[in-house]
């Protein structure tokens, strides 16, 4: 019997050659070798995930890459790195990567509060910790994901975060990851946060460029929270080249009575996909996992999700508003999975986009994976214009139709903006958003003059 091998291509090929190339310098003892070597070699039996892949049907990121972008192996701190820094309101912690590298001297790292520890995770790699291999794994659902492949594969640095059990921490801790785009450059980081039992933390990811130049950015956050633990996530993906390709995933384990909340905010960010794998690690917990996507031009969104409920008496809420003009093109696929011993589940799962014009375009593909009976879940998914009623009502009391729109986007997306606890990081959020709005007004004024 014939074998038939499938052919690389170019992408494929050269990022075969990088690994080759780069392994032996990568961080890492003996077992993260070895998961390097495994995890590369499952991407090179898989291959760039494309759209004949049922959860990659949407995102074809064998045709994206049609090549392979030289490894960032060093940070370029360079002035337009900096001032961006410097334009970044942000109180509290600071943790800054550089194209994929920790960069200590511009991060804050002095007087951090008891209880909370902070290495590059390239050191940790190279410590030899017995439990490195498991946490940089995550929940085994994402074990088989090409994307996640390539990044264990070629992570170079990132952060590592370990919170003492019972450590609450007033400020944020904000890791910021800076494309310096002096050239193109494909960036291959992962962070990892540990919070213990009774650990009350809260986690903001900043992503953006600040040079012209395209990047290809393959990132990851692994979280692992104890019982009784709090935790929140802000992710906020902004500010970067059209051009732009990313995967970004979060991995999350979550302890019993536990809470773990994450939100993301998506503008300007060329094409990317946000991944997340999450798994109950045990009994009365609560997850949400919730998010906007502003897109416009050519952009692309793709938000995937696995909820895996393994254990009875679980809470999970997924709500991700998309609104869509240009020709840009949103995806949501969420699937929430119900073990058989998970009694007593709590799901719900919606996904909502408006179409700005009729180039926009929404794939939604919502799944339920139910093999307990006693559970209460639904799923739910609508593709709409702006409700012409809404406009007419504030039309009516004067205001021009590009503000009345305003004004009507602005609360579709506020709906999951709500769910942000921090009042600050809230605001922070809102912000974003209502400058993308009235950027859009300001053009729709210019385009009906």
């Amino acid at each position: 019997m014939s074998v038939v091998t499938p052919l690389k291509t170019a992408a494929e090929q050269a990022l075969s050659a990088q690994f080759a190339a780069a392994k032996a310098e990568l961080p890492g003892a003996l077992p993260v070798r070895k998961l390097r070597e495994d995890a590369f070699a499952g991407f090179e039996a898989k291959g760039l995930p494309h759209r004949r892949l049922e959860t990659w049907r949407y995102t074809d990121l064998r045709s994206l890459l049609r090549e392979a972008r030289p490894l960032a192996d060093t940070a370029v701190v360079s002035d337009a790195v900096r001032a961006r820094l410097a334009a970044l309101a942000l109180d509290g912690i600071r943790l800054v990567l550089v194209d994929g590298v920790f960069v200590p001297e511009l991060s804050t790292l002095e007087g951090l509060p008891e209880g909370l520890a902070v290495h590059s995770l390239a050191d940790a790699l190279v410590a030899g910790r017995e439990d490195i291999a498991r946490v940089l794994s995550g929940p085994g659902i994402a074990d088989a994901d090409a994307g996640l492949m390539l990044n264990t594969a070629l992570m170079r640095d990132g952060v590592f975060i370990e919170i003492a059990a019972g450590t609450e921490l007033a400020a944020p801790i904000a890791i910021v990851s800076l494309a310096s785009g002096a050239d193109e450059r494909a960036i291959f980081h992962r962070s990892v946060v540990l919070a213990g039992n009774g650990a009350k933390a809260t986690v903001v990811e900043i992503s953006e460029s600040a040079g012209p130049a395209a990047s290809q950015i393959n990132g990851a956050i692994v979280f692992e929270t104890g019982d009784e633990s709090d935790v929140q996530h802000l992710r906020m993906v902004t500010r970067h080249v059209p051009e732009t390709v990313q995967v970004q995933s979060l991995l999350a384990t979550v302890g019993a009575q536990a809470n773990f909340e994450s939100f993301a905010l998506v503008l300007n960010a060329g094409t990317l996909r946000q991944q997340y794998f999450v798994r109950y690690a045990g009994e009365h917990s609560s997850i949400g996992l919730r998010g906007v996507n502003l897109l416009g031009g050519s952009e692309h969104s793709d938000v995937t999700l696995v909820m895996d409920h393994e254990v009875p008496n679980g809470t999970s809420r997924e709500m991700f508003k998309s609104i869509i003009g240009g020709e840009g093109t949103g995806v949501f696929q969420g699937k929430v999975i119900v073990r058989q011993h998970a009694q007593k589940t709590d799901g719900s799962m919606k996904s909502n986009a408006l179409l700005l014009n009729d180039g926009a375009t929404m794939f939604n593909k919502p799944e339920l994976e139910i093999f307990a009976d006693d559970v209460v879940c639904g799923h739910g998914a609508t593709v709409a214009q702006i409700d012409g009623e809404q406009l007419f009502y504030l039309m009516a009391r004067g205001l021009p139709r590009p503000q009345a729109e305003a004004l009507v986007l602005q609360a579709f997306a506020g709906e999951a903006v709500e769910f942000v606890q921090d009042e600050a990081l809230r605001d922070l959020v809102m912000g974003e958003i209502e400058t993308w709005l009235s950027l859009r007004e300001a053009s729709s004024v210019v385009s009906a003059i």
